[in-house]
C-alpha cells in the first residue's frame, strides 16, 4: 500500500459517501485526517457535525488520527479556522481533497439562477476557499497535494446538469494553473472524475448500476494523485474498478489566413482543423498562441 505517515490530509464532504472512503483510506495508510462536512442534504440544506464526527469515531476505533470539522465550504472564515484547527493540531497539511458538493440538477431553461449559483459557489468556489487557506502552508512547507473532485458531467456533458458540469469542469481549469504555479514549492494538482454510487447519484442509476458502482473502487486514483510521487495536471476518471485518463488537447489545426473570405476557408478545412491525428496535450495554455504565431509567420514568409 502507498505509506502516507507521518502526512496531514484535510478531506472535505468526507461525512458519507466517497469521502468517507476517501478519509478512511488515508487514515488506514497512515495519515492524520481532518474529516470536514457539513452534515447537510444532497441539495445543501441543513447542517450537523454528527456525520463528520462518526467518521472520526470510525479512525479513531481503528488506531487513527482524525479531528472532525463542520464548515461549510462556501464560508471563508470557517474554512481559514478549519485549516488553522488541522495545523494547530498537527503542525502541517499536506494533503486536500476538495470533495465537497451538492446537486441542483433540472434543465437549464427551468432552471433558477439560485440553484445556478450556489452549486458554483459550492463545488468551485468552496474549492478555492480550501485550496487558497492550504496554499501558504503548503508553499512554506515546500510541499502539497490537491486533489480537485471534477466529473464526466463537467468534461463531456449530462443532461440536466449545466450548472454541476459548468462548477466542475471550472475546477479542471483551476487545477490546469494551479499546477503551474505551484510547481516551484511542489505542490501538485490533480483532478479526479469519480463515477460512483452516493447519495448525490441516487435516483439517477438502476439499482444494479448503482451497487457495481461502489465508491471505495474510485479511492486508489485518489490515493495515486495525493501520494509523495503523485503527477501534476492529471486526470484521472475512475469507477467501478477501472481508471482511465481524460486530456484537453490541441489539434495541429490549419492556416486560414485573414480577408474577407476566411470563413469560408475554414469551412472548407473544418475536417483538417478537427482532424485529430496529431492533437498533443500543451503544456501551457501559451501553446495555442505559439502554434498560431509559428504558422503564421512561415505562411507570410512563405507569401
Amino acid at each position: 500500500m502507498i505509506d502516507f505517515k507521518g502526512r496531514v490530509a484535510i478531506v472535505t464532504g468526507a461525512g458519507g459517501g466517497l469521502g468517507r472512503e476517501h478519509a478512511l483510506a488515508l487514515a488506514r495508510r497512515g495519515a492524520k485526517v481532518l474529516v470536514n462536512d457539513l452534515g447537510g442534504a444532497r441539495d445543501g440544506s441543513g447542517a450537523s457535525v454528527s456525520s463528520a464526527q462518526a467518521v472520526v469515531d470510525e479512525i479513531r476505533a481503528a488506531g487513527g488520527e482524525a479531528l472532525a470539522n463542520a464548515a461549510s465550504v462556501t464560508d471563508v472564515d470557517a474554512v481559514q479556522a478549519m485549516v488553522r484547527q488541522t495545523v494547530e493540531a498537527w503542525g502541517r497539511v499536506d494533503i486536500l481533497v476538495n470533495n465537497a458538493g451538492i446537486l441542483r440538477d433540472k434543465t437549464f431553461a427551468k432552471m433558477d439562477l439560485t440553484d445556478f449559483r450556489l452549486v458554483l459557489d459550492v463545488h468551485l468556489m468552496g474549492a478555492v476557499h480550501c485550496t487558497q487557506a492550504v496554499w501558504p502552508v503548503m508553499a512554506a512547507q515546500n510541499y502539497g497535494r490537491i486533489v480537485m473532485t471534477t466529473s464526466s458531467s463537467g468534461l463531456y456533458g449530462n443532461f440536466g446538469q449545466s450548472n454541476y458540469g459548468a462548477a466542475k469542469m471550472a475546477l479542471v481549469g483551476l487545477m490546469q494553473t494551479l499546477a503551474l504555479e505551484g510547481a516551484k514549492n511542489d505542490i501538485r494538482v490533480n483532478c479526479l472524475a469519480p463515477t460512483a454510487a452516493t447519495r448525490m447519484t441516487e435516483g439517477l442509476m438502476p439499482d444494479v448500476v448503482l451497487r457495481a458502482l461502489k465508491p471505495e473502487a474510485v479511492v486508489p486514483a485518489m490515493l495515486v494523485l495525493a501520494c509523495a510521487d503523485a503527477p501534476t495536471r492529471a486526470i484521472l476518471c475512475a469507477g467501478a474498478g477501472s481508471v482511465e485518463a481524460a486530456h484537453i488537447t490541441l489539434t495541429k489545426g490549419a492556416w486560414i489566413g485573414l480577408g474577407d473570405d476566411a470563413d469560408e476557408r475554414l469551412r472548407e478545412l473544418l475536417e483538417k482543423v478537427n482532424d485529430r491525428a496529431r492533437d498533443s496535450v500543451p503544456e501551457s495554455g501559451a501553446a495555442q498562441g505559439s502554434q498560431e504565431v509559428k504558422r503564421a509567420m512561415l505562411n507570410f514568409w512563405r507569401a
